[in-house]
Order: C-alpha cells, then sequence, then structure tokens
C-alpha cells in the first residue's frame, strides 16, 4: 500500500485512513479467524475523530453503541482477550451485552479521548467481519408483471423444446418468474435496527426518485438476450436486456443514485462506476440450489467454482427474444431467501416513483 494514498474506510459515514500495522492473528473456538491490531489500526481522514458521540457522565465519559449480536465475538475474542487487551491500551471499559441479546455496547473511560479511541478501534475491528458476512437484503426493481412472467415461462419452454440436447441446458437453471427482479445493490442487516437504518436511507431518496421518474412510472421494455463472459460456449448466466421505452437513461440514473446514497452513508460497499442492470433469467447456481439468488453487483462466484452451459444455440435462436412491457413504480429492499404472498421477495421498505 502507497502510504501516500492509504486505504479508505467507510464505517457508518465517517472516513478512516488505514494504516500499515503489524497485525496479531487468533482463532476462535468454531474455527473463525480474526485479527486484532495493538495500536490505533485507522485514523480520521475527512472528518475529525471527535465526531463519535461521547457524553459526559459524573463519572467520566460514555458513548453507547449500537452493534448487532452477530458480531460481538469478535470485540470479546478468544477468552476475553481481544475486549481486555482494548481496554488496557484505551484506559476504558467495555461492556458487552449476553451472546445473542441485540442491545449496546457501552465503552466508559476517564478521558472522553480514550472513550474515542475505543469506540474507533471497535468499529474497525468489526468492519472486515462484516465485510464477510453474506448479504442479507437487496435493492431491487421488481420484474413480476404478470405479463412478464408469462413470456419468461414462454421463453423456458421454447429453449427446452428447441435445445435442451445442448451441455449444461436443463429445467433446473432457469429463474423462477415469480422471482425476477434488477439488482441495484446488496446490503448486510444485521440487526432489526440495521434494516430500520436502511429503509430511512431509501426514505430519504423519495423526494430524487420522483424528480427523476417525474412523478410517474416508467414504461420498461424487457427484451434481448446476453452473456458477460467472453466464450457463449462456456456461460453460467444469461441476462434478459432492460430498458425504458422512450430511450432515456432514467432508470440508470436513479440506480446510480442510489448506490451513491448508500455508499455514502456506509450502508453498502460500491462495486461499479455505474449499477450494471440486468435480469437473470437461467443461472447454474439454480441447479444446485432453487432458492439461490443472483448476487448482482455483489460480485460474482470463481468461475472455476460454477457449472457452465453451452449457450450458443439459445443466443442464436433466442437473442433477441421479447418478454413484454411494463411500468415500473417502486423500488424497495427485498429480504434474501423469502418468498411474499406472490411470490416475489419480501419487502422491508419501498418508495414509489409517482
Amino acid at each position: 500500500m502507497d502510504v501516500l494514498r492509504p486505504t479508505l474506510i467507510n464505517i457508518n459515514g465517517r472516513i478512516y485512513r488505514k494504516n500499515v500495522i503489524k497485525e496479531h492473528v487468533y482463532q476462535e473456538e468454531d474455527g473463525d479467524e480474526f485479527s486484532y491490531t495493538g495500536t490505533d489500526s485507522a485514523q480520521c481522514a475527512d472528518e475529525p475523530c471527535d465526531m463519535v458521540s461521547v457524553e459526559e457522565t459524573e463519572k467520566g465519559f460514555r458513548c453507547a453503541m449500537d452493534m448487532p449480536s452477530v458480531l460481538y465475538k469478535y470485540i470479546i475474542g478468544k477468552k476475553g482477550e481481544t475486549r481486555k487487551r482494548l481496554e488496557t491500551e484505551t484506559k476504558t471499559s467495555i461492556a458487552i451485552p449476553k451472546p445473542g441479546v441485540e442491545g449496546k455496547i457501552v465503552i466508559t473511560g476517564q478521558q472522553r479521548s480514550a472513550v474515542t479511541s475505543a469506540v474507533t478501534r471497535i468499529e474497525l475491528l468489526v468492519e472486515s467481519f462484516r465485510a464477510k458476512q453474506p448479504f442479507t437484503h437487496f435493492l431491487s426493481f421488481a420484474l413480476n408483471h404478470a405479463l412478464i412472467q408469462e413470456h419468461v415461462l414462454k421463453f423456458k419452454e421454447d429453449v427446452l423444446e428447441h435445445c435442451s440436447q445442448d451441455r449444461g441446458v436443463d429445467d433446473s437453471i432457469f429463474q423462477n418468474p415469480a422471482k425476477l427482479h434488477l439488482t441495484v445493490g446488496t446490503l448486510t442487516l444485521l440487526s432489526d435496527g440495521e434494516v430500520d437504518r436502511a429503509r430511512q436511507l431509501l426514505l430519504q431518496c423519495q423526494d430524487l426518485i420522483r424528480d427523476i421518474a417525474g412523478g410517474k412510472p416508467i414504461s420498461l421494455m424487457v427484451g434481448g438476450i446476453e452473456y458477460m463472459n467472453d466464450d457463449p460456449a462456456m456461460v453460467d448466466v444469461l441476462y434478459a436486456k432492460v430498458q425504458p421505452k422512450d430511450g432515456s437513461d432514467r432508470l440508470q440514473v436513479i440506480a446510480d443514485r442510489l448506490v451513491e446514497h448508500f455508499v455514502s452513508a456506509g450502508m453498502m460497499a460500491k462495486q461499479w462506476d455505474r449499477v450494471k442492470l440486468h435480469a437473470t433469467v437461467m443461472n447454474t447456481l439454480f441447479r444446485k440450489d432453487s432458492s439461490a439468488e443472483d448476487k448482482g453487483n455483489a460480485g460474482r462466484p470463481n468461475v472455476k467454482d460454477r457449472e457452465s452451459f453451452d449457450a450458443r444455440n439459445i443466443l442464436r435462436m433466442f437473442g433477441s427474444y421479447g418478454f413484454g412491457e411494463f411500468d415500473l413504480n417502486a423500488v424497495q429492499i427485498s429480504q434474501r431467501y423469502s418468498t411474499d404472498s406472490s411470490g416475489f421477495y419480501m419487502s422491508a421498505g419501498s418508495v414509489t416513483f409517482s
């Protein structure tokens, strides 16, 4: 790492510089490895460290941190070693709720700077482990209009009728039409409080979204098939193209602005300069798990870990396949591995275009 251009870390909207230091690696009893740094592993970059909310009490200073219970073990460490080290080096006391109990981590100390230092270290300590957690929710545009679903089913029938002899093409790799969607960005929400925060962030975008959409639904065309790798004979995902009927980039702009808002709040990691909007219609992940969702902007699994199929005939015969048109009027926070009464994902919050 270039010491003049250190890595910047966004945690809850605060920006930190990550410095090069020596880390101590420990292993939990459940096999999880984690690292702890004996000195400050980062410094605030764009904001002063006293941006942390610390209150003065009769006995000194105190800060209560919201923290999902799944992350407690990384602060406690093996046999409590990490917490003890943090308390010793920052001259603070760190109270952590019992495992599985959602609550606040409370840091107390005689000096404001000591409490602030402990808060900063804890935030940085858990951030790397949060990044390793699978995503739980995603911002999405639902494409499960009845007409679109009907045409997706017809596409499946036509492909199986004409291309089922091609390598890897079978019934198991097709998307459930009721789940068809565009992924805007993925979210790792580890507590009800974090779900509420994501919902509030989305609501903050309501006026912006309506301004871009012109205060009305956006008419979309769904049609054409594409793939992202270089060899159509070795494909693991096929996507349907989606674009506004008027040829505008309004949907793309809404998606990009949503991601910018969530990234700036520290709730989402930016993967691309622009959101890659695409609707998965075939995916070899479905072969092993029919409930598996495309990771979208979270990144794709290593190709070596994926089974491929030969899509050359599908692309030749159905490359311009039309799935229909419909009016899109909302973006929502979808809960991964869930199903609502319509067959789509359960919603944790939504805003409309009109």
